[in-house]
């Protein structure tokens, strides 16, 4: 799995994931309850993966969809 995107924007989240479902990307999202344990103030982030065979076409998507810059390091 690699990691895509961490933000505590739950509308980029969702934008996100609505562009990996239109392409047929499966992903995951998580941390997504953690604001029950947080209080609900959005302190702590959400991370996106992907699998390992669909990272490179994850991030060209992402980056064609102009959301290249929240894009962690592919390491």
């Amino acid at each position: 799995m690699r990691e895509l995107v961490r933000t505590n924007d739950q509308v980029l989240v969702s934008a996100v994931g609505a562009l990996l479902d239109g392409a047929g990307i499966r992903h995951f999202v998580l941390d997504q309850n953690m604001s029950v344990i947080e209080g609900s103030i959005g302190i702590l982030p959400r991370r996106i993966l992907v699998g390992d065979d669909d990272a490179t076409a994850a991030r060209r998507l992402l980056s064609e969809a102009g959301l290249g810059h929240e894009l962690r390091p592919d390491n």
